[in-house]
């Protein structure tokens, strides 16, 4: 019973059998996980000590999806989430570790033993979580990457933990950093030898992602065989995860800072189809491992406690979860799917726990049922993604509930951000031209309308960096805005020209002012609302004063040429907050736009003189008025002004 081949089809078994019934009942597979691995575990007890042992081979799942998801995320798109992954993330992190301090402070007034509780339960399962985001497709909702920003931030916050457990150490006590998953190659240094290895640990992962992995992976393809590229695809995932485990590290954090240094490669494809059917299986096999390995005998010696505990944690995350998830700007849909989702303890803590343990911080019995705590907690996580959905079912009977973004599955070379008029007829030419574009719009009601008409467009907030980088704007050719709000056009263009420096940028801009910040913001080439419109107005005006069609054509040309050069050189000058009268240096440059813009014109009437009856000093006025040069005067005419 206990041989290699018995366990071997016993989980495989259980993975077969588990995902279909539970996925038939609606539970999602890691319920259904959970659920086989307490059958065969602690209710017939067909499995023996060798669970435990598993339980550390098939965390490397958790390892693979953590590096497929860096292979989804390029620096630029990392350095993106900043705000969420030290604002949101690192107020998680600081604020539920404060508040299990005091609690476990209630229950054992040692500090030591408290504070390290306080680190343990700060951390969320990143292997549920993320699993099960991705099997209900809510890894793209506002919700669900506000959750993966935390759960990276938890696994960055794990290196300082670890850098700190061993000052809480009892006097005399053995550093034995790692516990259960080694670490010797930190044993007995001191604490700023053990900080030293870890930030070395973690630049060697960043380094070998960028440096190394290329040219291993062209020698592999040498051989044209597809098992030796799958082979060099765990060699790098093995590699780097026994990097980080040989200096008490999380695995996982140092897979996915290599997966984001690869995310550009040519081999990324490759890499994800050798990776992907392993994360599966081994993913599988952990959560299994998780429902096999609880010990119930703490339960039934304190049957009352242990739930208290266990739904203290979770209530306790609940609201501090739920209250960032509000101070973030969540919306009532996303903010319950963050909080519930992140409110168990994760499986990392099973790690600092034994590492706590090993250091003596933390008492055996303490320990023991700690690792009940979080084993219970990540047992019911299934079902607070259950009170999730049916929240979410109620408050879009309500009308209550945000409509959910797209999730965008495709890229192309242009973005088209804003779907109104102006939007649609871009849209229309470039892609009637051959061009395929990828268009965003936050007006849910426009995008419907638009797929009506047969036109593809997706749902969401054009200005949110991840919404972007989903988009493709790390390869896109050209950003055209079109957004008809002239504070949220400027943030996205100097939002682009600043992850972008080589992007083609064209914008809408209401009137002048607004062209001058467009221009300072980085925007390649601007359009006025109605300045082409005024354009060809104008046209018509002087074909039917006398010009020919050719002469009015090229007069149009001119202009539209001299104005676009003046536009640059005025914001040069332009002052913001400063009245333009105030400002002598643009009005000396205003007057002398404006003489270049008449000589420019003059080549264009018969003989130097326009047809007609108006004398050159009025055609100068009319220039300086319609010419767009005085802000203030074409404001008064028309709110929207050329």
């Amino acid at each position: 019973m206990d041989s290699f081949l018995y366990q071997a089809t016993l989980y495989l078994m259980a993975i077969v059998v588990a995902v279909p019934i539970a996925q038939r009942l609606g539970l999602g597979s890691v319920l259904g996980y959970l659920v086989v691995g307490l059958l065969i575990g602690p209710v017939f007890g067909l499995v023996g000590t060798e669970m435990n042992e598993l339980r550390h081979v098939a965390e490397f799942g958790v390892v693979m999806m953590l590096f497929l998801i860096g292979l989804e995320l390029e620096p630029r798109a990392l350095w993106a989430m900043r705000d969420k992954l030290i604002g949101l993330g690192g107020l998680q992190v600081l604020i539920t570790l404060a508040a299990v301090f005091v609690s476990a402070m209630v229950f054992n007034p040692d500090w030591r033993a408290a504070l390290a509780m306080g680190m343990i339960f700060s951390l969320s399962s990143t292997a549920i979580v993320l699993q099960t985001l991705s099997e209900k497709k809510l890894m793209s909702t506002p919700g669900g990457r506000a959750a993966f920003s935390v759960l990276l931030a938890q696994d960055i916050a794990v290196i300082p933990m670890l850098a700190l457990l061993p000052f809480l150490a009892l006097p005399g006590a053995r550093a034995v950093a790692g516990a259960e998953h080694g670490g010797h190659l930190i044993e007995g240094l001191p604490a700023w030898g053990v900080t030293l290895v870890t930030l070395g640990a973690v630049a060697g992962a960043v380094l070998a992602g960028h440096f190394l992995v290329r040219p291993l992976f062209r020698f592999a393809q040498m051989a044209r065989l597809r098992e030796v590229n799958t082979a060099m695809a765990l060699v790098i995932v093995v590699g780097i995860a026994s990097l980080m485990l040989m200096v008490g590290l999380s695995p996982a954090l140092g897979t996915f800072l290599a997966g984001v240094m690869l995310a550009d490669s040519e081999f990324k494809h490759e890499l994800e189809a050798s990776i992907e059917p392993f994360k599966g299986l081994l993913l599988g096999l952990f959560f299994i491992t998780v429902g096999a390995g609880m010990d119930f005998s703490g339960f039934f010696a304190a049957p009352v406690l242990l739930p208290v505990y266990v739904l203290g944690l979770v209530g306790i995350k609940v609201v501090i979860l739920y209250i960032l998830a509000r101070a973030f700007g969540l919306k009532a849909e996303d903010r319950w799917l963050f909080t519930l989702g992140l409110a168990q303890a994760g499986e990392f803590a099973f790690v600092l726990i034994a590492f706590a343990a090993g250091q003596r911080i933390l008492p055996s019995s303490i320990a023991q049922m700690a690792n009940l705590v979080v084993a219970l907690s990540m047992l019911i996580t299934p079902a607070l993604f259950i009170a999730h959905e049916l929240l979410a079912r109620r408050m879009k009977r309500a009308g209550t509930a945000q409509p959910d973004e797209d999730e965008i599955d495709e890229q192309h070379p242009v973005i088209i951000a804003g779907m109104g008029r102006f939007g649609q007829a871009v849209n229309r030419m470039v892609t009637v031209s051959g061009f395929r574009t990828t268009v965003l719009d936050h007006d849910l009601k426009a995008v419907q309308q638009m797929r009506r008409f047969g036109f593809k467009a997706y749902f969401g907030d054009p200005t949110r960096p991840e919404l972007l980088a989903s988009a493709g704007i790390e390869t896109a050719r050209v950003l055209v805005v079109c957004l008809g709000d002239a504070e949220a056009a400027t943030k996205l263009v100097a939002y682009a020209r600043r992850i972008r420096p080589d992007l083609y940028i064209v914008a809408r801009a209401r009137d002048r002012v607004h062209v001058f910040e467009l221009y300072r913001a980085g925007a390649d080439d601007i359009v006025r609302e109605v300045f082409d419109s005024s354009l060809r107005a104008a046209r018509h005006v002087i074909e039917h004063c006398g010009l020919s069609d050719y002469e009015a054509a090229e007069a149009e040309r001119l202009f539209d040429k001299v104005d676009q050069s003046a536009m640059r050189d005025l914001a040069r000058v332009w002052k913001p907050g400063v009245k333009i009268e105030d400002n002598p240096e643009y009005m000396a440059l205003a007057h002398a736009l404006n003489r270049e813009l008449e000589t420019a014109l003059s080549a264009v009437r018969p003989g130097g003189q326009r047809k007609g009856t108006q004398h050159k000093d009025d055609r100068v006025s009319e220039v300086t008025l319609s010419g767009s040069l005085t802000p203030e005067a074409e404001v008064k005419k028309d709110s929207a002004a050329s």
